[in-house]
Parts: structure tokens; C-alpha cells; sequence
């Protein structure tokens, strides 16, 4: 298969990719034409079908697998793919795991890990509440397959545990730096910070925002999800629950970078700070793990989400 990264001007392209979007429009000449939006696990490219009722043109809608046969061109420092053939693949002449990008860790290995951490647990509440998250099969699974991110970071099947565990490592060690903390508190908000994202996000192959998560955005969502579930729970202590749920209601630090509380509790600080540093870090791999970092110097250029220019470190 030739891959969306590897694409080059000029290049004949006859394979099979997923349909992400595809919607009519008209030139300014009045004739109509489709934009197709074509992806695979390297990335997206924009594809254009100018005419609509040519013969090689088939049935497909957004979401289906197609054969498509176009070339390469160039359109203001964008590569563009202009298709002359496009029909919705057959099962059995693609592999979905070329599609969709996936994480570079072991899924299983990163469960186990964040069941250790959630077995670590001693509070008799915060254990409880973890659990009847976490060792409900079907919940577990659904975490384990879905992105923490559209585009910006671990934007990918497995990114919401690779995060998640990232940032509940973080705050572990940062419970024995500083062992005035309430690890408890603390490493429960991290393991729970971004559960609202299964609600924000639709899973695979569409990884896009839902109606709740453009109206309403993962904070409350979780903290809505993780209310619910303490509400259910014999006894959970009040003042308990309202500083677990501040931790969710203050991850992302700011009231500009959408929470609806900055920190008052210093787990609540730390937190923030584990998960803005591991989104940063993602942001920066990423970005230094892409074509574009392929160049001799190590420099990437700037980098929008970051603010700065990026280059590699050296290996001397």
C-alpha cells in the first residue's frame, strides 16, 4: 500500500483508503464537484472529483473503504489528489489497521499497568469508584480503543490509555516527591481526568466530536459521569467527592484553556501540571516523528500548538 505521507506532485495513485468526508460544491463556472477527504494511518489528504457523473465515478458515502485511482497535484503548497476513478472497496482488499493510526505501545501491557495503579488504591471509596469503572470488561475495553484527541495529541486508537497511564505515572511520582500529598486523591483524578473523552469523541473510524462533546466538552462530561457513579456508592464521603471532582473540573489548569475551575487543591495543581506537560511532550514527539522533522539540520520549523520553533536534540 502507498501511504498519504509518501504521496508526491505528480504521482499516480491507485489504492485503497478510507472516505472521511465527502460533500458537493460548484466551481465558479456553475459546474458542480465533489471534496473528498482521504485518510489513512499516515494522515489525510484532499481529493477533488471534478466530474461527478463520469462513468468511473461509483456509489460511496463518508466512512466507507474505496478504490481510488487519481494523481497527485499540488494546489497553494498543498498536495491534492484530483480522482478520475473512485468505487467503495470490497471486504477483503483492505486491512483497517492501515487506516486508522495506532499507538506504538502494548495495549495489554498498558492495561496491566493501570490496573496496578488502580489496585494500589487504599481508600475504601476511591478503590470502589475505580473499579466499577475499570474491571467492567466493556468499559475497559472501549477506553482502551479510544483516541484522547481529533488531532492535537495521542489522536490515536489506544492515545486515551497511553495518556491517561502517562499522566497517572506522572502523578504517582510526583505523591513520593512530595509525600504531604493525598496519593489517593491525587492518582484517582489523574486515572479519571479524561474519562469524559469516550462521550466528547466517537470512536474509530470517525474520531470525531459528538453533539455532547461540542456542547458540553469533556471536563463536565466526566465530571457528570463521575458524579453519577459516586451517587451509586453507600456512603462516599461528601467533602471526598467534592475535591475528586474539583481535580476533574480543574485538570486543564486555566479558565481560558476551558476549565470551569482553576486548582485550589495542590493535587489539584499537580494534575494540571501532568497533564499539560504530557500533552506538550505527545504535541513535540509527534511533531519530531513526522516527514516534515526529516530534514538534515534536525529543525522542524515553527510549530502552531507549541509556539516555537522545534528542532531534534542531538544523539553525540
Amino acid at each position: 500500500m502507498r501511504y498519504i505521507e509518501s504521496l508526491n506532485e505528480g504521482m499516480r495513485v491507485h489504492d485503497v483508503y478510507l472516505c472521511k468526508t465527502k460533500n458537493m460544491a460548484v466551481t465558479r463556472n456553475g459546474k458542480e464537484y465533489a471534496n473528498v477527504i482521504l485518510q489513512d494511518k499516515t494522515g489525510q489528504i484532499d481529493a477533488k472529483i471534478w466530474d461527478p457523473d463520469s462513468p468511473g465515478i461509483g456509489e460511496f458515502e463518508p466512512m466507507d473503504f474505496v478504490t481510488v485511482d487519481g494523481n497527485v497535484t499540488v494546489f497553494n503548497g498543498n498536495k491534492q489528489l484530483n480522482i478520475n476513478m473512485i468505487f467503495k472497496a470490497e471486504e477483503g482488499n483492505y486491512d483497517q489497521s492501515d487506516y486508522f493510526p495506532v499507538t506504538g505501545c502494548n495495549i495489554d501491557e498498558m492495561k496491566a499497568s493501570l490496573n496496578e495503579l488502580i489496585d494500589s488504591v487504599q481508600n475504601q471509596y476511591l478503590s470502589e469508584l475505580l473499579k466499577s469503572f475499570f474491571k467492567d470488561e466493556a468499559f475497559m475495553k472501549s477506553f482502551a480503543a479510544h483516541s484522547a484527541a481529533k488531532s492535537i495529541h495521542h489522536g490515536f486508537i489506544g492515545g486515551l490509555l497511553q495518556h491517561t497511564l502517562s499522566v497517572a505515572g506522572i502523578c504517582n511520582d510526583a505523591a513520593k516527591h512530595y509525600p504531604f500529598v493525598n496519593r489517593d486523591l491525587l492518582l484517582t483524578g489523574a486515572i479519571l481526568h479524561d474519562i469524559g473523552k469516550l462521550n466528547e469523541l466517537s470512536p474509530f473510524p470517525a474520531n470525531d466530536y459528538t453533539d455532547a462533546g461540542q456542547l458540553i466538552g469533556h471536563i463536565v462530561i466526566g465530571y457528570q459521569m463521575v458524579s453519577g457513579r459516586i451517587m451509586k456508592i453507600p456512603h462516599f464521603p461528601k467533602k471526598l467527592a467534592a475535591e475528586l471532582l474539583h481535580l476533574i473540573l480543574s485538570h486543564h489548569g486555566e479558565l481560558e484553556y476551558g476549565s470551569p475551575k482553576k486548582p485550589a487543591l495542590i493535587e489539584a495543581m499537580i494534575l494540571s501540571f501532568a497533564d499539560n506537560m504530557d500533552a506538550k511532550v505527545e504535541t513535540m514527539y509527534e511533531a519530531l516523528n513526522s516527514k516534515a522533522a526529516q530534514n538534515e539540520d534536525g529543525w522542524v520549523g515553527y510549530n502552531k500548538l507549541l509556539d516555537t520553533n522545534i528542532r531534534k536534540s542531538s544523539e553525540e
